[in-house]
């Protein structure tokens, strides 16, 4: 059997050495055994602890010994998926993030017709529109941060962690992502991270694997409603954005794997008989530091002397019952505009693959269930002074959470003053409650920042929970409440606060037979990894009841 080992190293001016022969090499030392009896050492996890009292490299290795059957190879090049005959099964899938992607190439292995339907434009045009949106110009609701090919993590940093799913599955999704261009540290690093800039790339090659077995690929082509017959599913109506020509596609099965900001794909799922249920999501704001403090303050000076990554952070407490933690965070990165529509603001975060900016952000969100929103306990936190009467009870408004993130999102773009423009506020000032003043630092959110008292965008609930994690968090990093923090509002595209109900086992709606919800947008995963593993376990399930 093989054997995981643990290596620690201390800091030096190089990174560690992770090339076989300094593998075989700590692994026999730690195992105190000759290097020639290692048939093979693989490198699963390259961290560094910033604790104060450990600040030490990790590496996590599985050693093979000569006797024993050597591990399966890295996938280094793209599969070649079979082409499917013409009277395979036909699969629709709506949407190309990780979800729709992943949910593509396993159905095309396994023969069956596939095509997607985007209603974004492709990596490569998707570039003018987010452009753009920095230049503070209108906003395609269509193409931008959140739609169009690879998702919205395409844009928005390309970040690789999870903790769904066996380690296995894991892998195997970041072994087909290196397969399609990603750098192999992905496969061992804590932190795995593409970069906006990178993966982008990653993205087309996987469309052109697709597309070598015959997948339909069809950008700027809107789903609006799905089209049922006796049985279930037997087709949807497309709009043809550059034309706004109608058309209708017959399938025998449909995955919707929209993303978490297609909010118009529930209402259609809705009418076409699908149930929704009310889930629990995260609200909040995005915090920025420069990135030379947080550096200090995790590596104590260390960084100046030793190759060190740049300075990260998980923070979670808890307060009046609720969690408030740190949530995306961006090391050496950038706040972005991540809102489909001109009237609304949301802020996300995001970082290029040198993780070279000045500044480190993060979102510090509050956790919500379905409760917070309801009769007496609803009414403490406020909600009726953004979106008026409350449920008595979360299945009576299932979209209660989007109306929301909706009126938050408008309540910010008025408060920014148009222009894609964010309110913001000193850390300081939010704490002490002490309004506008004094007016915003410089920030990485380039269509500009406006200074506000964030109280006012907020409702009381949300705005004494985040208070009082920020403060809580300056415990464990000191000056994280202080002058060098800068808050800017809203961060509410966390997750879905809807799920699209399904059937654990086979995965499809139980109203609406042949409707395979899937994905962020469906409310079943959080994040490009989860994402692309719940699309896996759908094409598995559509492949058992269409390729037997």
């Amino acid at each position: 059997m093989p054997r995981d080992v643990l290596v620690f190293l201390p800091p030096s001016p190089e990174p560690p050495r992770t090339e076989a022969p300094a593998l075989v090499a700590m692994a026999a030392r730690e195992l105190a055994v000759p290097a020639e009896r290692l048939g093979a050492v693989r490198l699963q996890r390259l961290s560094f602890d910033a604790r104060p009292r450990h600040r030490c490299w990790r590496l996590a290795l599985t050693v093979w010994f000569c006797d024993e059957a050597p591990p399966p190879p890295i996938r280094t090049v793209p599969p070649v998926l079979p082409r499917a005959t013409p009277s395979a099964p036909h699969v629709v899938v709506v949407g190309s993030g990780p979800a729709g992607l992943f949910c593509a190439l396993d159905c095309a292995a396994a023969g069956l017709r596939v095509t997607i339907v985007e209603r974004g434009r492709d990596v490569r045009t998707r570039r003018r529109a987010i452009a753009a949106i920095h230049r503070g110009q209108a906003i395609d609701p269509d193409s931008n941060y959140c739609f169009g090919e690879g998702g919205a993590g395409t844009y928005s940093d390309g970040k690789l962690y999870t903790r769904a799913g066996r380690r296995e599955e894991v892998r195997g999704v970041l072994e087909m992502l290196v397969a399609h261009g990603a750098p192999e540290d992905v496969l061992a690093s804590w932190r795995p991270h593409v970069g906006s800039n990178r993966l982008p790339r990653v993205v087309t090659a996987i469309r052109e694997t697709l597309c070598a077995a015959g997948v339909t690929v069809r950008f700027a082509t809107r789903a609006e409603a799905l089209v049922r017959d006796g049985n279930g599913i037997a087709g949807v109506a497309v709009r043809r954005l550059d034309d706004a020509q109608i058309e209708r596609i017959a399938c025998d099965a449909l995955v919707l794997a929209t993303g978490h900001s297609a909010r118009d794909s529930l209402a259609m799922a809705a009418r076409a008989g699908a149930r929704l249920e009310p889930k629990g999501f995260a609200l909040g704001l995005r915090i920025e530091h420069p990135q030379a403090w947080l550096d200090a303050q995790q590596y104590g000076g260390l960084r100046d002397a030793c190759a060190l990554p740049r300075a990260f952070y998980e923070l979670a407490t808890e307060v009046e019952g609720r969690g408030v933690y740190s949530f995306c965070m961006c090391p050496g990165g950038f706040i972005v505009p991540a809102s489909t529509a001109s009237d609304r603001v949301v802020v996300n975060g995001m970082s290029l693959r040198r993780r070279d900016s000045p500044f480190a952000n993060a979102g510090i969100v509050v956790q919500l269930d379905p409760d917070d929103w309801c009769g007496v306990r609803g009414s403490a936190w406020g909600w009726e002074r953004l979106v008026g009467p409350l449920p008595q009870r979360p299945g009576d408004d299932p979209l209660f959470g989007v109306r929301v993130q909706e009126a938050l999102e408008t309540l910010a773009a008025r408060r920014g003053g148009g222009g894609n423009r964010a309110p913001a506020q000193r850390a300081d000032a939010f704490v002490e409650g002490r309004g506008r003043t004094p007016p915003p630092l410089r920030a990485s959110y380039r269509p500009g920042v406006v200074a506000c008292d964030l109280a006012e965008v907020l409702v009381p609930g949300l705005t004494e929970r985040l208070r009082r994690g920020v403060l809580a968090f300056a415990e464990r990093l000191p000056g994280f409440a202080g002058s060098e923090g800068q808050l800017v509002a809203v961060e509410t595209r966390t997750s879905s606060p809807v799920r699209i109900a399904r059937d654990p086992e086979t995965r499809a709606s139980r109203e609406v037979p042949g409707l395979y919800p899937c994905g962020e947008g469906a409310g079943y995963a959080g994040g490009i990894v989860s994402a692309a593993l719940d699309g896996r376990r759908t094409a598995a399930a559509l492949v058992a009841r269409l390729a037997a």
